[in-house]
């Protein structure tokens, strides 16, 4: 999976200021000049020699500087979404919501200067000296499981977050009103993990709202440093206040005691929230209930005058913190009122809080659960309670997981010469939005280009109108040539997340076009809302698709080469190919223009397939007599034959400069070194039999009556090389780079797990060809049933024993590998248990 990355790490600020300056053309010229006399007849000499070699490089670099100034220009075709698509008065329902998926448990409204609020808590006295503050999900802090129970991507979520003794639940309901997107309710109830509570300490929660700019929030403090509420106005949200109710126990109105701190300061930047609170916390207080005895805790000594705060800096924004510390269990609501909604009726509106909340609450769970049946019909299925929980929780999670996003990508032009795009400097793109579904909120909490086709696969079922939400955001994000980053890293909270070496888009390297999937399914649906997005989306798709077409075009007619393959280091067993997708999977060993990736001419050959049904269906005539003839090319099987059928392997394969005489052996004080022995490379057919080798069966390019057919299948049911009982491996068994690491410190990633989305594409294809005619048909329908019966079964399991969707699966015991939770195309689980493909 092209993560760009294997280690997260905090970008250091230097680290990022360096980017920027190169970005912006900083530091970095020089200038050397010559001294002393020279004659003038080598004067002229020279003169017409500099002036030759001008009138040559001149051509080049104004070539060049064209490709820079067009990687970092926005396509002229139409937006597909408007200017304001995102603003409270086109999208109210979608302007606040829980679009910070890299945090527990948070909300900000769309917009480029958010308002935003947060959920940070700590357990008192468990560790010595400052708790642990829980803010950001991390993988190693501890906590979990976690997910959403439900969410329903609109107006609604209960999320379970279990951290050691502690359990917490998290709540949001919204009710529309008003120009501004409505107010909002907020619970979050705080109870021991088992029984008995005599062993759990203070608990503290840190209710949190951030602005980006000048709005001036102005809060009001009762006795005891308790905020009674906060007000404020700014021109997206109009007049506001937040309040914070006085907790209680769970479900009862019973008032508890709790302990307050206030904090406000300047917006050090959201990056740095964590670490300010931190910072702050090292004050003693004590807690000190009636009739209990007084208990210590660390809280913040803050102020709420002026002069205590520092300065704020222009444009700097705020920062207001109440802390809460109290006895578990207990609840607390904390409720967002719009001054428009609350003016919009005869009548005040009454506080969605207390039981109000709570009938609003299960009200909304009901109609989840209702919703869910009959969009995916698991009990009508068969599948137990506990599977049809684990698949309400998957689109949950994935919905919960959707953030908005606002920034600069960093983008290294295509200077048109392969290899020669470090010789330039990065340039900062336009600052545009991004709204999407995330692969993990812990680990990968940005956009993903290949992802988000997978997951919205997902999304669409649900509620077709988010998908095309977010496509026209995807779109957006066209250049002038019709290039997408893979990886979209914008705002400071996506870029703190991110190492400096991987802040850098190329504009060269594609990415599999899934985007086209949920594209062919609105074509196959023929909803009429998603027939009219396609009309104004068409000629970006088309622009999109003419460059990858064009961009990666491979060494003869019909083939094609993902750009951008890491060159032949001896530190590396393989070279990986991150624009593929499929990281490290075994390519040729030696790279060279020579290469033909199979997976990329499926791809390709999907992709003119659905460009020329939509052109058909819209009437754009010379596009459909452009790409026909293309598409019909590249699933033509003597071509395919011709270029990828490798008869000495009996299966497509990739083709290049190849051995596999390559290992990694000890080469002190170096390491592991890759050493190559003979044969020596050679063009040839690459033997990695995997998933690749599956492309043209995964994408439903074969005739059902097609020869190569059943050998693919015998290899995908052969235990030997990709069958297991989770799910298809990634590389066969049977490879010589099955497991291996691809360095010293780089382990296997897809050589052999278990991946959901690739599984799922097997799974609608082994069903499509199931229900075609043709002398294969009935054992791709008992493949697909079994396959069916061991990624479901697999995923089940770990999800009993762990409470998480992982990354990936182990092909030898099932168990879950790589980043958790992983509610990315994961969720695709979901739509396998459905068998709607």
């Amino acid at each position: 999976m092209a993560r760009g990355e294997r280690r997260r790490r905090a970008v250091p600020a230097e680290g990022v200021r360096t980017v920027e300056r190169a970005a912006r053309g900083g530091p970095g010229r020089r200038d050397g000049r010559g001294g002393g006399p020279r004659s003038t007849a080598g004067g002229v000499a020279l003169a017409v020699v500099v002036l030759s070699l001008a009138l040559g490089m001149s051509g080049r670099w104004v070539l060049a500087w064209h490709r820079a100034r067009r990687a970092v220009t926005l396509h002229s075709a139409p937006p597909v979404l408007p200017a304001d698509s995102s603003s409270p008065a086109v999208a109210p329902d979608l302007f606040w919501g829980t679009y910070r998926p890299h945090v527990y448990f948070g909300m900000k409204t769309r917009s480029p200067k958010p308002l935003l609020t947060g959920l940070m808590w700590a357990q008192q006295g468990t560790t010595p000296g400052t708790p642990k503050l829980r803010h950001t999900c991390e993988q190693g802090d501890g906590v979990g499981p976690y997910g959403w129970e439900f969410h329903d991507g609109l107006s609604f979520g209960r999320q379970h977050i279990q951290d050691g003794a502690l359990r917490l639940t998290t709540e949001f309901v919204k009710r529309p009103g008003g120009q501004h997107g409505g107010d909002w309710s907020w619970r979050v109830t705080v109870e021991p993990q088992a029984s008995g509570t005599s062993a759990i300490p203070l608990v503290s929660l840190f209710f949190y709202v951030v602005t980006d700019s000048n709005e001036v929030l102005i809060p009001e403090v009762g006795s005891k440093g308790q905020l009674k509420f906060i007000s404020g106005h700014t021109s997206e949200l109009g007049d506001f206040r937040f309040t914070l109710l006085p907790p209680t126990s769970p479900g009862d109105t019973a008032p508890k005691y709790g302990s307050y701190n206030v904090f406000w300061t300047s917006n050090p930047g959201l990056p740095l929230l964590t670490e300010m609170v931190k910072s702050r916390l090292n004050s003693w207080f004590q807690h000190r209930p009636p009739g209990a005895s007084p208990e210590r805790y660390l809280g913040l000594p803050g102020s709420l005058k002026w002069e205590d705060r520092g300065p704020s800096g222009q444009g700097q924004g705020q920062f207001l913190i109440q802390q809460v510390t109290l006895k578990v269990p207990f609840s607390l609501e904390f409720v967002f009122e719009s001054g428009s909604a609350q003016a919009g009726g005869n009548q005040v509106l009454p506080r969605l809080a207390g039981s109000l909340l709570t009938h609003a609450l299960e009200s909304h769970a009901e109609a989840f659960r209702e919703r869910f049946e009959k969009t995916f019909q698991l009990k009508e299925k068969g599948l137990s309670p506990g599977e049809q929980a684990l698949g309400q929780a998957a689109l949950s999670s994935l919905l919960g997981g959707i953030g908005y996003f606002y920034g600069q990508g960093l983008v290294l032009p295509d200077m048109g010469v392969e290899g020669s795009e470090q010789k330039v400097d990065p340039a900062l793109f336009p600052p545009l939005p991004l709204f999407t579904a995330v692969p993990s909120r812990s680990f990968f909490p940005r956009g993903f280009l290949w992802d988000e086709g997978f997951h919205q696969l997902v999304v669409q079922r649900w509620d077709p109108s988010l998908t095309r939400e977010a496509l026209g955001h995807w779109l957006g994000l066209l250049n002038a040539d019709g290039w997408i980053g893979r990886e979209q890293i914008l705002g400071d909270e996506a870029r703190a997340r991110v190492p400096p070496e991987f802040l850098v888009q190329r504009a060269v390297h594609a990415n599999p076009p899934t985007l086209l999937l949920p594209v062919a399914h609105m074509l196959e649906v023929g909803d009429p809302d998603d027939l009219a997005f396609l009309r104004k989306a068409f000629p970006r798709l088309h622009a999109w698709f003419s460059w990858l077409h064009q961009s990666q075009a491979g060494p003869v007619p019909l083939s094609y080469r993902w750009r951008g393959r890491d060159p032949a280091l001896p530190t590396l067993l393989n070279p990986k190919t991150l624009p593929s997708g499929l990281d490290d999977y075994p390519r040729a060993s030696h790279p060279s223009v020579t290469e033909r990736h199979l997976d990329l001419r499926c791809w390709v050959a999907l992709g003119a397939r659905v460009l020329t049904r939509l052109a058909e269906y819209l009437g754009e005539a010379e596009v459909a007599a452009e790409l026909g003839p293309l598409a019909a090319s590249l699933e033509a099987a003597e071509s395919l034959d011709e270029l990828h059928w490798a008869p000495e392997l009996g299966v497509f394969a990739d083709f290049g400069n190849h051995t596999k005489a390559v290992q990694l052996k000890p080469r002190p004080p170096q390491g592991l070194v890759r050493v190559v022995g003979r044969p020596q490379p050679r063009l040839q057919y690459v033997d990695a039999l995997g998933y690749v080798s599956l492309f043209p069966l995964l994408l439903r390019l074969l005739d059902p009556n097609s020869s190569r057919l059943g050998p693919l299948l015998d290899i995908l049911a052969d235990s030997r090389h990709l069958w297991s009982p989770f799910g298809l491996r990634s590389l066969a068994a049977s490879s010589s780079f099955y497991g291996q690491r691809n360095s010293e410190h780089d382990p296997p990633y897809w050589r052999g797990a278990v991946w959901l989305n690739v599984n799922y594409l097997a799974l609608g294809a082994l069903h499509h060809y199931g229900h075609l005619e043709g002398p294969h048909q009935a054992r791709a329908a008992k493949l697909h049933s079994e396959l069916r019966a061991n990624v479901v079964g697999n995923v089940w399991r770990q999800y009993q024993a762990t409470g998480f969707l992982w990354e990936q699966y182990s092909d030898r015991d099932g168990r879950g590998m790589g980043c958790r939770p992983f509610h990315g195309w994961t969720s695709l689980v979901l739509l396998a248990m459905a068998e709607d493909y």
